[in-house]
């Protein structure tokens, strides 16, 4: 589609994208770091890359074994 598309056009079609944009409420880093920090933290508990699956309620854990005969 971009290939159809003259020069003119792409350009006005990155200055309407950058006015969106634009408008788009911006917030500090030390303040968002903080919360996304606390917020990590606070589901560590409920993370099952961090604390691991029960082996009974593991969906992925082999039911058996293969043998070759």
């Amino acid at each position: 589609m971009a290939q159809e598309l003259s020069e003119k056009e792409l350009l006005k079609m990155e200055v309407e994208q950058l006015r969106k944009e634009v408008k788009n409420p911006r917030s500090l880093i030390s303040k968002t770091g903080k919360e996304i920090k606390d917020y990590v933290e606070a589901e560590a508990g409920n993370d099952p890359l961090l604390k691991g699956i029960p082996e009974d309620k593991n969906p992925f854990k082999e039911k058996g074994g293969c043998t070759l005969s």
